[in-house]
This record gives C-alpha cells, structure tokens and sequence, in this order.
C-alpha cells in the first residue's frame, strides 16, 4: 500500500510532536524528581512543576490518541510518592 506525500508529512509530523511531547514530559519529571529529592520543602514549586508535567502528560496522550481518564491518578501524584519514598530512604541511610 503506498501512501501519499501529505499523508507521510502528517505521520512525519504526528512523529515529532509526538518525539517533543515525550521529551517535555521528561524533563519535567526529571525536574520534579530533582526537586522533591534536594528541596522537599518546596511544596509551591513541586505543586507547579506537577501541574505542568500532568498537562504534558496529557497532551501526550492526545497524541497518541489515548483518553485522559478521569479515574487514573495523575503522574504527579505517582511520582510525588516515589519522591517521597527515595527522601526517606536517604534520610534513613544518614
């Protein structure tokens, strides 16, 4: 089956948006990570950077075509745990 140039160009550019949402996501988690681990008492800044990263989760799974269900817990609220969990276990290896 052969496709045409436009429908290449969309797939093409679905793929970098898609490449581009990936990598926000990240970045925003690793920076969330970053912050939970050295500055846990920075709630405002760990509540912004979270709001920004479940937006770009969001918008990542738009992309690729998933629903946002309102049931599933947000990634911040997953990572915020994980945060939470590797505080604790370097205070306690102190």
């Amino acid at each position: 089956m052969r496709h045409s140039h436009t429908e290449h160009g969309r797939v093409s550019e679905l793929q970098h948006a898609v490449a581009r949402a990936e990598g926000d996501y990240q970045r925003l988690r690793a920076a969330y990570l970053e912050v939970a681990r050295n500055e846990p008492d920075h709630e405002v800044a760990l509540a912004m950077i979270g709001r920004d990263m479940d937006r770009a989760h969001a918008h990542l799974q738009s992309l690729v075509g998933l629903p946002n269900l309102p049931y599933t817990h947000e990634p911040s609220t997953i990572v915020r745990r994980d945060a939470r969990r590797m505080a604790e276990e370097k205070s306690s290896a102190t």
